[in-house]
């Protein structure tokens, strides 16, 4: 039997979404599908609050952040970084052969508006991106204030990854003026990975079409057409968007207000339970996920033995990411999770921790 997932992603996924998800399979090219299509393309336009649309892509969502920089960097971009996820971006941006620049925060600490302002008004630039919520660190960076910043330079691309918070946090994108909102399905959205969703503005749109060497399978144009038809370009993966249709429904049903106070109420449990527990919390202050929580270690506890022993319970644990693994660990509560399963958890390791200190 698989052990039960507490790792930032992919995450547990319900039994009623595996149910919807083995619908038999439809024609694509099909009313029928276009039905489907057309349902949720409409209520990720109602979850983001944008009139703009949501496209469907059957990739990872590093797909979609390469597709992104190939669209709309047609000068210099600036890489926003910190974390491991961010940082990969300029790595994504300079594969891709474009021009770009890497700022930096130090792991722990978020991306700020000053930062953005003082690169932007270089006036090197034509697109940026920047993580929301960086899963490596458990830091999610101020959007809203970054967000005003951004209406100062109405030329520069506003390329957002919120993979790891979209659908836990209220993302308002007709307020936030993002160009492309991207988010992979395997984290809040609470379904297997292999689906990414991303909302891209008319001005991104248009500024796509005048775009040398856009590539295909990513190209914003060929994306727009087959919407317009509720559709994708290339054969999409059926078995997941009938998770994410279903999804999407149990999301209305909660209630958004409802469901991001679910997820604000477990980051909070979640926090005190490190700090009880005599660990510490890596994000600053004031920049802690509401879907996953970085603690750290006291340098005495043996995280890799933790997992192991954790394991043998069949519970999935994670014992940090890139340059701060071991030191670190990471509790996501995100998606379907309910306050008992953190509370199952906690205990799981309440019982475990004197084994490895």
């Amino acid at each position: 039997m698989a052990n039960k997932l507490y790792i930032p992603g992919p995450v547990e996924v319900s039994r009623d979404v595996y149910q919807a998800m083995s619908a038999p399979m439809i024609g694509h090219r099909t009313k029928e599908y276009a039905q489907i299509h057309a349902r949720i393309t409409g209520g990720l336009q109602q979850l983001l609050n944008t009139p703009d649309p949501v496209f469907l892509s059957t990739s990872s969502a590093f797909g979609v952040m390469e597709g992104a920089v190939r669209n709309l960097v047609q000068k210099r971009c600036a890489n926003f970084g910190n974390g491991a996820f961010s940082s990969k971006w300029h790595d994504v941006t300079r594969r891709c052969g474009l021009e770009a620049d890497a700022y930096s925060a130090e792991w722990g600490q978020p991306i700020t508006a000053a930062m953005v302002n003082a690169a932007l008004a270089t006036g090197k630039y034509d697109a940026i991106t920047l993580v929301h919520n960086e899963t490596s660190t458990g830091v999610m960076s101020p959007l809203a204030e970054i967000a005003e910043v951004m209406k100062n330079y109405p030329e520069v691309s506003f390329i957002v990854d919120a993979v790891s918070s979209m659908t836990a946090v209220p993302l308002d994108l007709t307020a936030l003026g993002t160009d492309v909102c991207l988010a992979g399905v395997q984290k809040a959205f609470g379904l297997p990975p292999g689906l990414a969703v991303f909302a891209v503005s008319r001005k991104a749109l248009d500024k796509a079409k005048t775009t040398p060497n856009r590539g295909y399978y990513f190209d914003f144009e060929e994306f727009e057409q087959n919407d317009l038809k509720h559709n994708t370009p290339s054969t999409p993966c059926l078995s997941l968007i009938y998770g994410l249709d279903h999804q999407l429904q149990k999301f209305f049903a909660e209630g958004l207000e409802n469901r991001y106070a679910r997820h604000r109420m477990m980051a909070e449990t979640t926090r005190a339970w490190v700090l009880a527990q005599g660990f510490s919390l890596f994000a600053a202050e004031g920049a802690r996920s509401q879907t996953l929580t970085c603690g750290r270690t006291d340098g005495k506890t043996d995280l890799e033995k933790l997992k192991s022993l954790a394991a043998a319970r069949g519970y999935a644990m994670d014992n940090g990411y890139g340059k701060i693994k071991n030191q670190t660990f990471r509790i996501p509560h995100m998606a379907d999770m309910t306050p008992p399963d953190l509370e199952e958890f906690f205990g799981i390791l309440e019982e475990l921790l004197p084994r490895v200190r």
